[in-house]
Formats: C-alpha cells, sequence, structure tokens
C-alpha cells in the first residue's frame, strides 16, 4: 500500500511538460504497489473468515473494491467540476485541468495513507 501511496503522492507533480519516462516509472510503481498488496490483502480478508462465509466476505471484497472505483471517479468529476466547470476542454483550460488533477491526486494519496494505516492495524492473521 506505500508502494501505490507513492505512486500516487509522485502524480502530485505532473506537468504539461513532465517527460513520459516520469510518467512511466509513476504508473510502474503504482502498479507494483497495487500488485503487491491486492492478492496479500485478499487473503487476510478471506483467511478472517469462517468457511461457510467465504461467499459473503469475497462479495464483500468486490464489492467494497468496486466501490472504491465508483468513488474515486467521483472524486476526480468533482475535482473537474470545481475547477473546470461546464467549459469544453480547450488549451484555455488546461491550467484548470491541471488543478483538478493535482488535487484529485492530492485526495488519492491522502486516501492511501489512510489505507496504510487501516492495513497497519489490521495486523496479521494467525490460522489456528
Amino acid at each position: 500500500m506505500a508502494l501505490t501511496a507513492l505512486g500516487l503522492f509522485t502524480f502530485i507533480f505532473l506537468r504539461s511538460e513532465t517527460p513520459v519516462y516520469i510518467l512511466v516509472a509513476s504508473l510502474m510503481v503504482l502498479g507494483l504497489g497495487y500488485g503487491l498488496f491486492s492478492s496479500p490483502n485478499t487473503n487476510a480478508i478471506m483467511s478472517s473468515v469462517e468457511m461457510k462465509h467465504l461467499a459473503i466476505a469475497s462479495g464483500m471484497n468486490a464489492t467494497m473494491r468496486s466501490f472504491g472505483q465508483l468513488l474515486s471517479m467521483a472524486i476526480a468529476m468533482f475535482c473537474f467540476a470545481t475547477f473546470i466547470g461546464p467549459l469544453p476542454l480547450t488549451p484555455a483550460v488546461f491550467p484548470a485541468l491541471m488543478t483538478s488533477v493535482t488535487v484529485a491526486f492530492v485526495v488519492f494519496t491522502v486516501l492511501g495513507i489512510v489505507g496504510i494505516g487501516a492495513s497497519y492495524v489490521r495486523g496479521t492473521i494467525h490460522s489456528e
């Protein structure tokens, strides 16, 4: 989760003149973080319930993942609506677009840090 938050953090500093290799490196960190977090997190969730509740746990996990995607789109659209409004995307509104993207990634980074805290507080799962 820390790598995911770090990847999101690097996007805060994106500008129109940012080199492509920086963008690719940031995406690689983000993808690596998600890849390293997703499977162990799912394992921890599924290991924390009794066998008879596995379907419910799996369904809730999928629902929360979808809700997170929905929430991230809502945050991004809120930022676009706040900073750009109803204007069409033309070069004149690119500064507002960059501001909205920066604010969105600040929010996503903070949520990632909250996720780190939640994962840390959860602790480790011990099988009995």
